[in-house]
């Protein structure tokens, strides 16, 4: 790295060295890891490798707790801490690589492949405390970023502390402030889920009250109801109501019948008004010859047989 370094120089004159006494340090321009790091995760990102739908879902209660990181250091120990208090009987197995210097990430590398290989955790925890861009360059390899992507149990990656991103990061299906918080994110907490369900089981015994207490309100207006108290009344109403409409249909008959009758009687004083009966009652007759009225004597001739028919019978005649 370039730096510039404000403080004071002395010589140290037996030996005629120089020293530099540092009060302040700035970083001069971008290092040279800085410049690596944006160059692989601008690469990976173009390669989708922290694309989401490529995330794969952490498990709400895994049996088993896969966690890579260094045997010695508080990493283990905030994790073997956190996860056991959230839920005691918790299988935690410890997969040991070194987290810094040379040849780190190929160690980590070949943990996750063979954590993958014997499926030998629900879920990965890849961990480390907090340091410089070089102590956690291990996490910011190649090597390292596809062998978390082709993993298929989820990783969680939790690298660094809160402000410090790496690259394995952002190719993690989660990535956790710190390792502790790793720990809260790979598993439910027992207490919690506790609570909930004794919360929900208050609830479903309040609403079980509840709905008791709206069945026998139900049930004691059905019992108060007359359908209930007075079974026969509702049965009498109808009767009731059954015997008024068949009258008013007997009265409607009835009327329709006298109506019926009278213009009956009516027509048939207006048929035997015309009837040709009435006429020969008082005195006439109508003559026929060979079956048809004869209305002119100028279809009469002498010696025809004709038929006089009276009011009290027929009689044959003869044309002279």
């Amino acid at each position: 790295m370039k730096v510039f370094v404000f403080g004071t120089v002395a010589v140290f004159e037996r030996d005629g060295v120089y020293q530099i006494y540092c009060k302040a340090m700035q970083e001069d321009g971008i290092g040279d890891l800085y410049k690596k790091y944006e160059a692989l995760k601008e690469k990976l990102e173009k390669e989708n490798l922290f694309d989401e739908k490529h995330k794969k879902t952490i498990p709400f209660m895994p049996k088993t707790i896969g966690v890579i990181t260094s045997k010695t250091g508080s990493v283990i120990k905030d994790i073997i801490n956190v996860a056991t208090r959230r839920r005691p009987n918790v299988h935690i197995r410890l997969y040991p690589v070194p987290v810094q210097g040379q040849g780190a990430e190929k160690e980590i590398a070949k943990a996750i492949k063979i954590m993958n290989e014997k499926k030998l955790a629900d879920v990965l925890i890849l961990a480390r405390g907090g340091g410089s861009l070089e102590d956690l360059w291990p996490f910011n390899e190649e090597i390292t970023a596809r062998a978390i992507y082709e993993s298929e149990i989820p990783i969680i990656s939790a690298v660094g502390h809160e402000t410090d991103f790496t690259i394995a990061d952002f190719v993690a299906d989660l990535r956790a402030p710190t390792p502790s918080a790793a720990a809260e994110l790979a598993q439910a907490d027992v207490n919690e889920i506790k609570l909930k369900l004794e919360a929900y089981q208050s609830r479903y015994k309040n609403a079980l009250k509840k709905k008791i207490e709206y069945m026998k309100l139900r049930y004691k207006k059905a019992m108060e109801s007359r359908a209930f108290s007075m079974p026969l009344q509702y049965i009498n109403e109808q009767y009731i109501n059954i015997d008024m409409k068949v009258k008013r249909l007997e009265n409607t008959i009835k009327m329709k019948l006298k109506e019926n009758q009278k213009k009956h009687i009516e027509l048939i004083a207006k048929l035997d008004t015309l009837s040709p009966l009435k006429t020969l009652i008082r005195g006439y007759c109508f003559v026929e010859k060979d079956g048809k009225i004869i209305k002119s004597e100028k279809t009469l001739k002498p010696n025809d047989i004709i038929k006089l028919t009276l009011h009290d019978g027929t009689k044959q005649a003869k044309i002279i």
